[in-house]
């Protein structure tokens, strides 16, 4: 089980953003939690890897500054909790779904999906919307890219599917690494089951991050990668599309 480094309803935030308009629905109040578990190498927020970073926040803090946004909230916004890795601090996002949900402000959490507390499994079924990011459908692969296997993300796939509530897959386009048509296939297939899941968003992969890695005193184990071409992203927009009625391109 996951240890939670959250005490007294306060959550470590890395940073915020205050007119989100990539992570979830609508215009979004995201919330950038600091700490993660994997350790993908083509990350692009290395400074998030740390538990101890950021600033300690109350929740009723978070969500005053997030209820002040409201009015922004248009075509389903409302606050967005990333990270890192948020569910590291599960209990604290907790609370902060129901305080926010006594404030009438929908919830969405970006997870990699591998917490699987008793607190995180309340999370996948309390948050309005969960964004999943799948980093590869193949064990092993997965394993490569992330330090971690896939089995508990897996298992987050189902646990969402049967709390009938909606979500949105994320996946990561890597040439040379999750591009292959036949891990595609097999992502295809296997996400095509799931009547909840509303779309997948294929994200190109690029450096931008690259320049944090060197400033931390990190290799960065993917300078030798180029971002994917746009006749490789229709290529696996093609593919998924085979099994997967919304697949957009971020």
């Amino acid at each position: 089980m996951e240890k939670s480094i959250t005490k007294n309803k306060k959550l470590r935030v890395h940073s915020i953003e205050t007119l989100g308009t990539h992570e979830g629905p609508g215009i979004r109040f995201v919330v950038f939690t600091q700490g993660c578990n994997f350790r993908c190498l083509y990350c692009h927020n290395p400074d998030t890897f740390a538990m101890r970073g950021g600033i300690e926040m109350s929740i009723s803090e978070i969500v005053k500054k997030g209820d002040e946004m409201k009015p922004y909230f248009s075509q389903g916004g409302g606050i967005t909790v990333t990270g890192g890795e948020p569910l590291l601090q599960a209990e604290a996002v907790l609370e902060l779904i129901k305080q926010a949900h006594k404030k009438k402000i929908n919830v969405a959490v970006d997870t990699n999906g591998s917490v699987r507390s008793a607190p995180a499994r309340r999370v996948y079924e309390e948050a309005d919307l969960i964004l999943l990011d799948v980093k590869h459908w193949d064990e092993e692969k997965h394993r490569q890219l992330t330090g971690q296997g896939n089995k508990a993300v897996k298992e987050t796939l189902l646990n969402r599917e049967a709390t009938g509530k909606p979500m949105w897959v994320r996946h990561v386009l890597v040439p040379g690494y999750t591009d292959h048509e036949k891990d595609l296939e097999a992502l295809g297939r296997g996400l095509a089951n799931y009547k909840t899941m509303k779309r997948l968003e294929i994200l190109p992969y690029h450096s931008l991050g690259a320049y944090k890695y060197e400033k931390l005193g990190l290799k960065y184990e993917f300078a030798h990668v180029a971002s994917p071409t746009e006749k490789q992203i229709a290529n696996a927009k093609k593919i998924l599309e085979k099994y997967l009625k919304n697949v957009i391109i971020r």
